[in-house]
């Protein structure tokens, strides 16, 4: 096989939670234990820091990857949903992992795993745990993919856990309210084992204080964090949402300290400042574009979006595009009613199962007292407003990881840098 062949095979017969939704997702870690023990615990060979949260968990994760690059550790950073190639998923020092090990490790290992039928993320993970013990890295940044409890990232003992923060998304799988999404985010805290909390609501903390409780395990809040060690700090990250996961990274890394990693000042400013180029990041307040102003971002849900609404009010423009398209299991009310309503929208969907039609979500945003046209992808909604665009107009691509997805696949096309 090659590596597209491969990729294929991956996709039908694991099928990808990104592309399908809920029938990709298995719970509990059944599955992952097999695996594990199959390719002799790889993640035994290497030290972890343990990422969870709604919102914010991929830039944090990236960014504590890059502070550590910097620090001189080989650094392996696990995240997802990949946006524009499969590899982007499982890196090392900024570097994907390589196609031919994507094509060996499948072949060698399909007769395994076959009858197991894991989902795509459980056979991922134990690839990510197989290169990283296989390229001997010294510390992995590991992003839990959904939820953490019942995640199959969560048979790791990190030196540090992080839960960025929580707020209303994969209801159908976490719960309806966010004392139970807290529950299951709360489910990577371990015994003794550090934890930071980004952000907190009178009930989440609530659960957040408990668990730790429970484990003996010490809980810092990000959020009674004062004091900054790193005055006049320059990010790369532009995003409003940024500031507080900026906080809740400076507040772990004394604790990575305490554990005995060696991070001086310098590499800590070179992380922030260099974070893209250090590790691959894309999608966050991402700017494409300069006339007009072509900004596209991740936020996908209500948290995510509230935070863009805000951002877009604070930009100097002579009009605002809004290209969106939204997946069918996300609360698409909730994120319209956030949205401006003196913007021209342009109405799309990604290509993906899961995509809502561009003419649902038109009808729904007409509701909420958005209007606009509809289009069949991203790159056609993206060509209209750039043909009705002044060049001192302001151009925003979201509403979902895939329609970013598109956007940044097709770059090149679109004339976009």
């Amino acid at each position: 096989m090659n590596y597209q062949n491969t990729l294929t095979y991956l996709y039908n017969s694991a099928p990808m939670f990104q592309q399908v939704g809920g029938s990709a997702y298995k719970e509990g870690l059944e599955n992952t234990r097999i695996l594990d023990e199959h390719f002799g615990n790889p993640h035994y060979s290497f030290r972890t820091i343990h990422v969870a949260g709604t919102n914010g968990k991929g830039s944090c994760s990236h960014t504590i990857a890059a502070i550590l690059q910097e620090a001189g550790y080989r650094v392996g950073l696990y995240t997802s949903p990949h946006l524009v190639d499969f590899r982007e998923r499982i890196r090392i020092n900024g570097r994907p992992i390589p196609e031919e090990y994507v094509v060996h490790f499948v072949e060698k290992e399909r007769s395994f795993f076959e009858p197991l039928h894991p989902s795509f993320f459980e056979l991922t993970t134990a690839m990510a745990f197989c290169y990283f013990a296989d390229e001997k890295v010294d510390v992995a940044v590991i992003e839990v993919g959904l939820g953490g409890r019942l995640d199959c990232t969560n048979i790791i003992h990190p030196d540090l856990c992080i839960i960025t923060n929580i707020s209303f998304d994969h209801t159908q799988f976490l719960g309806d309210t966010l004392a139970k999404i807290a529950g299951e985010k709360a489910g990577i805290i371990k015994k003794d084992i550090p934890v930071v909390i980004g952000e907190t609501t009178p009930e989440t903390k609530a659960v957040f204080l408990q668990r730790a409780e429970e484990v003996n395990a010490p809980i810092i809040f990000a959020e009674n964090t004062t004091k900054n060690d790193y005055p006049r700090m320059r990010t790369e990250l532009q995003g409003l949402y940024q500031i507080k996961n900026t906080r809740t990274i400076l507040t772990a890394l004394p604790l990575l300290k305490k554990a005995g990693y060696h991070i001086d000042e310098q590499s800590v400013r070179n992380g922030f400042a260099h974070v893209c180029e250090l590790t691959g990041l894309m999608g966050r307040w991402q700017k494409l574009q300069d006339t007009p102003t072509l900004i596209c971002d991740t936020g996908h849900n209500v948290g995510g979006i509230t935070y863009i609404a805000e951002q877009l009010k604070q930009q100097n423009y002579r009009h605002l595009h809004i290209i969106i398209g939204m997946v069918n299991d996300k609360d698409v009310s909730g994120v319209l009613a956030l949205l401006p309503k003196d913007a021209t929208y342009y109405f799309t969907k990604a290509s993906v199962k899961r995509a809502l039609p561009e003419e649902e979500l038109c009808k729904l945003a007409a509701k909420a007292g958005l209007q606009g046209s509809c289009y069949p992808n991203v790159s056609a909604a993206v060509t209209a407003a750039q043909e009705k665009s002044h060049p001192k107009d302001f151009i925003f691509v979201g509403g979902s990881s895939f329609i970013v997805a598109d956007l940044l696949a097709n770059r090149d096309a679109l004339n976009l840098h």
